[in-house]
């Protein structure tokens, strides 16, 4: 459990790199390994993670409608409901209000797939992560197995930023969960998928513990740091509001 709220911010210019099934993925793995309340927030027009949600018959994670102007209040108001994650959700552009969204984030995320034009793109998310002064973490997401240019994409955005250890590779079982609101952790708990989800948010978690002044015991459990006590059962103020 984190000592005070943290959000993450899954951001990338180029379009079809995976961010909307990732940032899913993420909120509802943090809140089944107890990091929650876990709200989820979509910056994007085209509201694609909002579609995800609406279909979802969880109501875990929440989701938060906001937009850039109002977004600094929401986050206040969510951390006020006793809400300890929020995974913001934002298009694939290079905006000033995308840069204002990432001033938020405690930590970047940018799902990049194994291939020279997303490599060639990663510039943009770079510098904005850098002119906020927040950390940024690559995720390689849809490589295919054994391929040695998932190597080799790794080698190379190790040279802007630090490189998830985890590699998500291209299954059909990622795109058939989302069709009616799930993931495939909630199909299937033990397919290498759902593994590799785990392993993922386990790494972005230690990440943000870090930051958050906590520990590691010798059992291998995290301890946050002291902080405000956290709500067991936020007030659901947001409600299931449809974004289309």
């Amino acid at each position: 459990m984190f000592a005070s709220m943290r959000v993450i911010v899954f951001a990338s210019q180029k379009g079809g790199s995976g961010k909307t099934t990732l940032s899913g993925h993420i909120a509802v793995e943090a809140g089944r390994q107890g990091a929650g309340p876990v709200a989820l927030v979509d910056t994007d027009p085209q509201g694609s993670l909002a579609k995800w949600w609406n279909v979802r018959q969880d109501p875990e994670p929440a989701f938060i409608q906001s937009v850039f102007s109002n977004l600094f209040q929401d986050l206040n108001r969510a951390r006020d409901e006793g809400f300890r994650l929020v995974v913001i959700y934002t298009p694939p552009a290079v905006t000033r209000a995308i840069s204002e969204v990432v001033g938020f984030a405690d930590l970047v995320v940018a799902p990049t797939r194994p291939s020279p034009h997303d490599l060639r793109a990663v510039g943009p998310t770079v510098d904005i992560a850098e002119s906020r002064g927040k950390p940024l973490v690559f995720v390689i997401n849809g490589a295919t197995p054994k391929a040695r240019i998932t190597s080799e994409a790794a080698i190379a955005l190790s040279q802007h930023g630090t490189v998830a250890p985890t590699v998500l590779h291209h299954r059909v079982d990622f795109a058939a969960a989302m069709i009616d609101g799930r993931t495939v952790m909630e199909i299937d708990s033990v397919c290498k998928s759902a593994q590799e989800v785990k392993e993922l948010w386990k790494y972005l978690h230690d990440r943000l513990m870090r930051q958050d002044g906590g520990f590691r015991t010798a059992d291998g459990q995290y301890h946050a740091a002291p902080g405000p006590a956290a709500a067991t059962s936020p007030q659901r103020v947001f409600g299931r509001r449809f974004a289309q």
